[in-house]
C-alpha cells in the first residue's frame, strides 16, 4: 500500500514537473508575470499620469493597497485563468502530444490532477508576485499603508475567485479540445453575466440570481439609503469575483448589512429616478454564499472535465 502510494506520488510530481517545464518553454509563466507587472504598474502610476495631464496632485493614500484589491479584479481573474488553463489539455490534442503522453505508465487521472495542480502553482506564484509588488509600490508611491496584515486574505480570495474560472476554461478546453473555444467560452460567460447581471439587478430587481452564477454577482450597498442619484453607501458586489475584497471588508466591518435596490420604472420621471429598497442581509451571508458557489462550480466543472478526459477516445 505504501509502495503504491509512493509510486503514485512520484508519477504525480513528474506530471507537475512536465507541465511546469512546458510552461517555461512556452514562456507562459514569464508572460503572466509581465502582464501582472504591467497592470500593477499602470494602477500605481495612474494618478501621476493624470497629474501630468493637468489633473489634481497626487496625495498620500494609506488605504491604497487595500482599496485597490492589490491590483486584482474580475477581468484579471478570467484573464489569468485563460492563460494558465486554456491549453493544458486541449493543446495536447491539438499538437498530437496526447498520444505519447498517454503511452507513459501514468493514469489519466494522475495526468489530469498533475496538470491542474501545476496551473494552480503557476497562478499562486503570479498572484504572490503581484501582491508583493503592489504592496511595495503602494508604500513607495502613496506612503505608509494601513492593514497590510490583511493582504494575504486577498491572495486567498483571489485564488478562490480564479479557481471557478479555471474550472470553466478547463471544461471548454477538454470538451471541445480547442484552446480558442476554451478562452472565448469563459470570456463570453464573464462578459455576459457582468452586463446582463447589472441590467437585471437594477431594472428587474432579480439580481440575486447572479449571486449563484460565476462573475460579479448582484450589487448591494452597506449602510445604504436611496437617493434620486442612486443608492448612497459603500457598494458591495456579491459575486465570486469579489471574495477577496469582501473578506477584507468583513474583517474591517463585521456588522455591515448589505441592502439591495432596484429602479421603480413606474415612479421614475424625467427629473427624478425612484429607487426602491428590496431586502437586506448580513455581510457574512454574502461571503459564505460566494465561497460556496465558487467551490461548487469548481468541483462540478472539474469533475466533468476529468470524466470527459478519462473517457476521451485517442486516435493516432
Amino acid at each position: 500500500m505504501s509502495a503504491n502510494h509512493s509510486g503514485w506520488t512520484v508519477k504525480f510530481l513528474a506530471v507537475i514537473r512536465y507541465e511546469l517545464l512546458w510552461n517555461l518553454r512556452k514562456k507562459k509563466f514569464l508572460g503572466m508575470l509581465i502582464v501582472a507587472f504591467a497592470l500593477a504598474t499602470l494602477s500605481l502610476a495612474l494618478n501621476h499620469i493624470a497629474y501630468a495631464l493637468g489633473g489634481p496632485p497626487v496625495e498620500l493614500n494609506p488605504d491604497f493597497v487595500i482599496n485597490s484589491n492589490a491590483g486584482l479584479s474580475g477581468f484579471v481573474f478570467v484573464l489569468f485563468a485563460i492563460v494558465t488553463t486554456m491549453n493544458i489539455i486541449s493543446a495536447e490534442f491539438e499538437s498530437g502530444t496526447i498520444v505519447p503522453l498517454l503511452a507513459k505508465p501514468v493514469s489519466r487521472t494522475t495526468i489530469f490532477l498533475g496538470k491542474l495542480f501545476a496551473a494552480f502553482l503557476t497562478l499562486l506564484a503570479t498572484y504572490a508576485f503581484l501582491m508583493i509588488y503592489m504592496t511595495v509600490g503602494g508604500f513607495v508611491v502613496f506612503g505608509p499603508q494601513n492593514n497590510l496584515h490583511l493582504v494575504p486574505l486577498f491572495l486567498l480570495g483571489a485564488l478562490f475567485s480564479t479557481l471557478i474560472w479555471i474550472a470553466i476554461v478547463l471544461f471548454f478546453g477538454t470538451l471541445f479540445r480547442s484552446s480558442l473555444i476554451a478562452a472565448f467560452g469563459a470570456l463570453g460567460i464573464w462578459i455576459g453575466t457582468t452586463i446582463i447581471g447589472s441590467i437585471i439587478g437594477i431594472l428587474a430587481g432579480q439580481g440575486w440570481i447572479f449571486t449563484y452564477i460565476p462573475g460579479s454577482g448582484n450589487q448591494g450597498f452597506a449602510n445604504g439609503s436611496p437617493s434620486p442619484l442612486g443608492p448612497i453607501g459603500t457598494a458591495v458586489s456579491t459575486g465570486t469575483d469579489s471574495i477577496g475584497s469582501n473578506l477584507i471588508n468583513y474583517i474591517l466591518h463585521p456588522s455591515w448589512e448589505i441592502t439591495y435596490y432596484k429602479i421603480n420604472i413606474a415612479g421614475t420621471t424625467q427629473d427624478q429616478v425612484q429607487w426602491v429598497r428590496l431586502y437586506s442581509e448580513p455581510f457574512s451571508n454574502v461571503i459564505l454564499t460566494s465561497i460556496a458557489v465558487a467551490l461548487v462550480y469548481f468541483i462540478v466543472f472539474a469533475a466533468i472535465s476529468w470524466y470527459v478526459f478519462k473517457r476521451a477516445q485517442i486516435t493516432e
